[in-house]
């Protein structure tokens, strides 16, 4: 375990020490359980927050609305969360989501897309794109400015971020990608390298990607891998942050180079000392928090440039 952080080492003692077993060798339901159950106690305390709100889409997508100041028009980030298209909720990514409002000053809008295997590819895509679209045309209601619109996600959620930036190009003024899952082939180096004894192992994600994109013809589909995609020229301004003892991190690397070489404004930054998923347990990792910060500091410097 040379090069993690002695918090996390201490935290993959503690989950070795577990006797839950791996998300892959129960049925979905109690996955989803289990990892809905075990957030809190890696969570730090949830911010306080003027406004919390469910909407429902026209295509009954639920959206949880957070706003950090009840008046006015604010900046707005449409969130999806991360667990692989497959364990995740809106619940499980509560805690992140006020973090980003109270912390950017921005309202966000955490999408509850469908599930896999229930639903498996491109039904996320289409409630991702049905969401984004919902919070553009109800900007007035909403009390947004849609010119200082982000998108952003963490893991899955992150895959989904970056294929609505792509199909939603022009309308989208920032993303937020968090350790992303971008290639749904998993042939990047690291998914051996960090395979094993990093949280994101190689059946989980041979489990999620079997959820979520079951036909492997889907696989090369952009809208399932948007390193795919024919084109990332024009799309928004993008943050991408990984972390070194990651699965994902040879392709979120490889993605955020690709955005910079097709002339999109890009910054990276990968947190050589993490495992995936870090993000949401600053109940137990100082980094985390710091990298919530970081987020918050991006987003913000994006609607200033946009207002100025």
């Amino acid at each position: 375990m040379t090069g993690l952080h002695p918090q996390v080492v201490q935290l993959l003692e503690r989950v070795a020490r577990s006797p839950l077993p791996p998300y892959y060798k129960v049925p979905v339901h109690v996955a989803r359980r289990m990892y809905h159950d075990t957030r809190g106690p890696l969570a730090p305390k949830p911010p306080e927050i003027a406004q919390v709100r469910l909407l429902v889409t026209p295509q009954n997508v639920a959206i949880r609305s957070y706003r950090p100041a009840a008046e006015g028009v604010l900046p707005a980030l449409v969130y999806y969360h991360g667990g692989g298209w497959t364990i995740g909720d809106l619940d499980t990514h509560d805690v992140l989501c006020r973090q980003l409002a109270v912390g950017t000053g921005c309202a966000v809008f955490s999408v509850e897309y469908r599930l896999a295997p229930e639903s498996p590819f491109p039904a996320a895509v289409e409630d991702s794109l049905s969401s984004v679209d919902y919070v553009i045309e109800n900007a007035n209601t909403l009390k947004i400015d849609p010119a200082r619109l982000a998108v952003g996600g963490d893991s899955a959620g992150g895959n989904l971020a970056a294929v609505v930036s792509i199909a939603r190009k022009g309308k989208i003024a920032f993303q937020l990608l968090i350790y992303p899952a971008v290639d749904q082939r998993c042939q990047h180096p690291s998914h051996e390298r960090n395979g094993r004894g990093y949280l994101l192992t190689r059946e989980s994600v041979d489990f999620f990607r079997g959820n979520y994109v079951p036909r492997s013809e889907d696989w090369t589909d952009w809208r399932a891998s948007p390193l795919l995609a024919p084109s990332l020229k024009g799309v928004a301004p993008a943050f991408v942050l990984t972390a070194s003892f990651d699965s994902l991190v040879d392709e979120g690397r490889e993605y955020a180079e690709r955005l910079k070489r097709e002339g999109v404004e890009v910054e990276y930054r990968e947190y050589t000392d993490m495992v995936h998923g870090f993000m949401v347990m600053g109940g137990v990792l100082d980094t985390a928090n710091a990298a919530v910060a970081d987020c918050c500091a991006r987003l913000r410097r994006a609607f200033d440039r946009v207002t100025a």
